[in-house]
């Protein structure tokens, strides 16, 4: 039995993890017999790929596989780096497995954009399947959708908290709908219960052939979202999402049977999973066409959170400019806002939906960055798994990814489809990753730090001889190590010398949550040097801390650069830092005290 807490859990898990993968039997089996005849024996198959599918990508490489290599804190590509560098002894592995990771990240992006388009688009169309609807224009249900998205993301600032405790039971609603109406579809065919048997996935691929092949581009639907089980871990804990999962594979699977079923009776059937309700019961079927939309939408709310926190691990990790962050909870600081990525998602959804117009053509173009992920990830895994001496679990995770490297190249049929969009918006992330960690590391080089001994000769003369301002007055430095030039600039060339000088340093380390701070080690008179510690997941009140350690600034000085290029790509760079609020801004220094100094670099 479950206890009370593991009930909350698993409730938790319905309404924020498994979103994107229980709304995906609204259209995947529609989409797969778009390609495929309906007859006895690809039915079977087709249901048997299914079902194999969601115990390889998603049981066996997310719930297990990925998710045991989890630590408290979130999945996804950058846990995976950070677990997988210290063990690599060559700088070039190192390089590989970051660019690596880079990619799987703008796979995410590519991902996300159609993740919404599709949920909503193809929830609204089931209202053709209502008595009077059927010839409704789909001009008319594409706006209706892009209603629903701009609603969606229009709410995002106010926050989820208030509303994020109807996601679970919704979703437990939605679920129990699902299996309810696949056990009684399969009680009239109980022969599809066959399909458990992967003998008939792999006679359906040995008789196709080719365009059998082609039909695993359309099956993976069934496992989009997937990832979720592994990036969501740090909000909810392994145990709960594994439980959840066990109850989400059963209904998923009795509900794709039941379809399956359903269209042995009905093979000329158009939309499944909607005309199996309306038939079975056709009362209910209103609420349950608003039921699947409030699911899609709270699908969509989840990748829109997922969004959220993957720029922000780009951000803390410094592969992201910063952005403006909002906090929409007093209670939990990792709920957050990122107005710049919320309305660049809304527009993009917006685009997919006016572009591609019908959720069929949407599912033409998805799952080439979905399946692209799971190899990266896969690949890491091995990596990870090898290096550790874990033999059984490295040679799993081969399987695993040599399955998710044939359903990646099955999907690049969809890329003249459509699915080039989904890598534009993917390699527009990756550029921007690329220009701007190589952007930043050349600006360091470029600003010529001071060596802390070569500095702390000329400041034991300076404050010696200097008139002393009264007080205390901070700085911002990456590495104590080396002094950034503003401050010797600010101190040496300018004469601005307080009484108390304190360095401030923001160490990111490599498990996601925990902050600590304190004062280190006095490099010299009237100069202290003090270090916050955070995971790479904390949302962090710099202000907070600094007045809880008994630091009462008198002033506060960060650097400014001003970039001067004829590099096109370093102009790029250069307006993202323009664009991109200050670092005081981002961690919301009082600007009362702030003083930014400008440094001129040519670049």
């Amino acid at each position: 039995m479950y206890s009370r807490s593991d009930i909350r859990g698993i409730v938790n898990s319905m309404g924020l993890v498994f979103g994107d993968i229980g709304t995906s039997p609204i259209y995947t089996l529609t989409v797969i017999f778009l390609l495929t005849e309906p007859t006895y024996l690809n039915v079977i198959g087709v249901l048997s790929l299914i079902v194999w599918t969601l115990v390889t990508l998603v049981t066996i490489e997310y719930a297990w596989l990925a998710m045991s290599l989890g630590k408290k804190g979130e999945g996804g590509s950058i846990v995976l780096r950070e677990q997988l560098v210290p063990l690599l002894r060559s700088g070039r592995k190192v390089t590989f497995i970051t660019i690596l990771t880079y990619i799987g990240i703008s796979f995410l992006v590519g991902d996300g954009v159609i993740t919404p388009a599709i949920s909503i688009l193809s929830a609204v169309e089931g209202i053709r399947i209502i008595p009077g609807f059927t010839n409704t224009s789909q001009e008319l249900l594409m706006l209706m959708a892009g209603i629903i998205a701009v609603g969606l993301f229009s709410i995002q600032k106010k926050g989820t908290e208030k509303i994020a405790w109807v996601f679970g039971p919704v979703m437990i609603i939605w679920f129990t709908s699902l299996a309810l109406s696949g056990i009684t579809s399969i009680l009239h065919t109980p022969s599809v219960i066959t399909a458990l048997n992967p003998y008939h996935a792999i006679e359906f691929l040995w008789n196709n052939g080719l365009a059998g092949f082609f039909v695993l581009s359309e099956v993976i639907l069934c496992a989009t979202g997937g990832e979720a089980l592994y990036a969501d871990m740090g909000h909810l804990g392994r145990e709960p999402i594994l439980k959840a999962w066990r109850l989400v594979f059963v209904a998923l699977v009795m509900n794709y049977f039941g379809q399956g079923a359903f269209l042995l009776r009905h093979p000329d059937s158009t939309n499944i999973l909607f005309e199996m309700i309306n038939q079975q019961a056709h009362l209910l079927y209103i609420p349950f066409l608003l039921l699947s939309i409030v699911a899609t939408v709270i699908a969509s709310q989840a990748m829109i959170s997922g969004m959220f926190s993957v720029v922000y691990q780009g951000i803390v990790t410094r592969i992201s400019p910063m952005l403006k962050i909002d906090y929409t909870s007093n209670v939990l600081k990792s709920q957050i806002y990122i107005s710049v990525v919320n309305w660049l998602l809304l527009i993009a959804v917006l685009f997919a939906i006016y572009e591609f117009k019908e959720s069929s053509r949407l599912a033409a173009a998805y799952g080439l960055t979905v399946t692209g992920s799971m190899v990266i990830t896969g690949i890491m895994m091995i990596l990870i798994f090898y290096l550790r001496e874990q033999i059984f679990k490295s040679i799993l995770s081969v399987f695993v990814t040599v399955v998710a490297f044939i359903f990646f190249v099955s999907n690049s049929y969809k890329i003249p489809h459509g699915g080039y969009w989904s890598l534009i918006i993917a390699f527009l992330a990756f550029s921007m990753i690329m220009i701007y960690t190589a952007g930043q590391k050349k600006l360091y080089q470029s600003l010529r730090p001071v060596k802390l001994d070569d500095f702390l000769k000329i400041y034991d003369h300076s404050y010696v001889h200097a008139n002393r301002i009264s007080g205390t007055a901070l700085f911002f430095a990456r590495d104590v190590s080396f002094i950034p030039q503003y401050i010797a600039h600010t101190m040496f060339e300018d004469g601005i010398i307080y009484e108390d000088n304190i360095i401030v340093t923001i160490v990111i380390r490599e498990d996601p949550f925990g902050v600590t701070s304190s004062f280190k080690e006095k490099l010299a008179k009237g100069m202290r040097v003090f270090e916050i510690n955070t995971g790479y997941m904390e949302v962090i009140d710099v202000a907070a801390i600094i007045k809880d350690a008994g630091i009462y600034e008198k002033t506060i000085f960060y650097g400014v650069e001003d970039i001067i290029t004829s590099n096109p790509v370093w102009k790029i760079f250069s307006l993202i830092k323009k664009l991109s609020p200050s670092f005081v801004q981002f961690y919301n220094i009082p600007s009362d005290k702030v003083h930014g100094i400008v440094t001129r670099f040519e670049m």
